[in-house]
């Protein structure tokens, strides 16, 4: 790592602020849950890549101090899983092909998405 490099990371105190290498894989991460072919391979599992994306998303804000935010986030996440796991009637937790369920935006009040 060069010397630049090393001081874009210094945040206040001196001390280490990782925002843009964080930043930088969340934009990875949200650019590949949006690939069709991933959305697709994950579909096939069980799983929806909106509410993924909804749970980067707060993990993002909470990384970044919006914890108001991410709780909201991370709250809708949990009560869409669990709600479509009561669907399924598969109160163990594990993850079929029946979970996909649509794979359009979840709603937030947020109005974000």
């Amino acid at each position: 790592m060069s010397g630049d490099d090393e001081n874009e990371r210094q945040g206040k105190g001196g001390g280490i602020d990782p925002s843009s290498e964080i930043a930088a894989v969340f934009d990875d991460l949200e650019t590949l849950l949006k690939n069709g072919d991933v959305v697709g391979a994950l579909t096939v599992r069980g799983i929806n890549a909106s509410l993924a994306l909804l749970a980067a998303d707060a993990l993002r804000a909470y990384l970044a101090g919006r914890k108001a935010e991410a709780a909201e986030d991370f709250a809708t996440v949990a009560e869409e899983i669990r709600g479509r796991l009561a669907a399924r009637g598969d109160a163990r937790g594990e993850d079929g092909p029946a979970d996909a369920g649509s794979q359009g935006e979840t709603s937030r009040s947020n109005g974000r998405r």
